[in-house]
């Protein structure tokens, strides 16, 4: 039995009121994964070398080998458009897939320098970390497909002008980029070592390259190299990108589903492997 001591107030319940709603989280969720990306983007303030290096690369396609087979004939292309603005959507995807492909070079880095280990203790869920992280890549991406179509359009390719469709091929090129530096960081989480990423990531760059529609339509390929064409999701991404910014008919509902469905399996593969490359 309890006993209340004279003169003392009465007790008082307090209302805390409802728990907090599932929107709350979602939101909190929202806010630390775009409070991430910016953190990654802030780094590009430091030293933007990498992004100008970076261009140098597909400019080099563009000129030299898409004005080379753009003059000889040498690809049928659909709706008689020039071989350059067929090319130029899959140099676009191309230069995305190189920025994002070495992205696990950088969680690498974070774990030896102990940043991976601090931000693993915070609530912050490891999907969220992920997600952060593979949305800056894709803004990074953005930053690259820039430079391709102001260069497209200096070497007179025809490129849409439609804000809505350069919209849409920023959000193409973000999920692009979100899944395969997901990719990379999954590799990471397997390979633990940068040497070892570095590696890896050079023996699959150049086959998921080659292996899509980027360079020549699908008809043109062997048997076996179409159905690795159609599992390949850089050829989503390259069929989507023509229907935006060419006009070549495309199936856009279904490159964006795919493009959906491998940003996500990126990010809950990656984000299972997590823990693996902190220890």
């Amino acid at each position: 039995m309890t006993s209340v001591a004279p003169g003392a107030p009465p007790a008082v319940s307090v209302d805390y009121g409802p728990a907090p709603s599932a929107r709350v989280g979602l939101a909190q969720l929202a806010s630390r994964m775009v409070t991430l990306c910016w953190v990654e983007l802030r780094k590009l303030r430091h030293d933007r070398t990498e992004l100008y290096t970076r261009a140098i690369q597909p400019a080099l396609w563009l000129i030299i080998f898409g004005e080379t087979f753009n003059r000889i004939h040498a690809i049928r292309t659909p709706n008689g458009i020039s071989y350059l603005a067929y090319l130029a959507p899959g140099i676009l995807a191309q230069s995305a897939l190189f920025v994002s492909i070495f992205y696990g070079i950088q969680i690498i880095w974070e774990r030896d320098a102990g940043v991976l280990a601090k931000l693993m203790v915070t609530p912050t869920p490891r999907s969220a970390l992920i997600t952060g992280k593979a949305f800056a890549a894709g803004v990074r991406s953005i930053v690259q497909a820039a430079a391709v179509v102001v260069l497209s359009a200096i070497l007179g390719v025809a490129l849409t002008h439609n804000p809505l469709k350069l919209l849409a091929t920023a959000v193409v090129v973000v999920l692009g980029s979100a899944f395969f530096s997901c990719l990379s960081m999954s590799i990471a989480g397997l390979a633990l070592s940068r040497d070892r990423l570095m590696g890896i990531g050079q023996a699959i760059t150049m086959p998921l390259f080659f292996s899509s529609n980027a360079l020549y339509p699908t008809a043109l390929m062997p048997g076996w190299l179409q159905a690795i064409s159609k599992v390949n999701p850089l050829s989503y991404e390259v069929d989507a990108l023509r229907g935006l910014l060419v006009g070549v008919p495309t199936n856009l509902a279904l490159d964006v589903a795919v493009l959906v469905g491998a940003a996500v399996a990126g990010v809950i593969v990656s984000s299972a492997l997590l823990p693996r490359l902190a220890k």
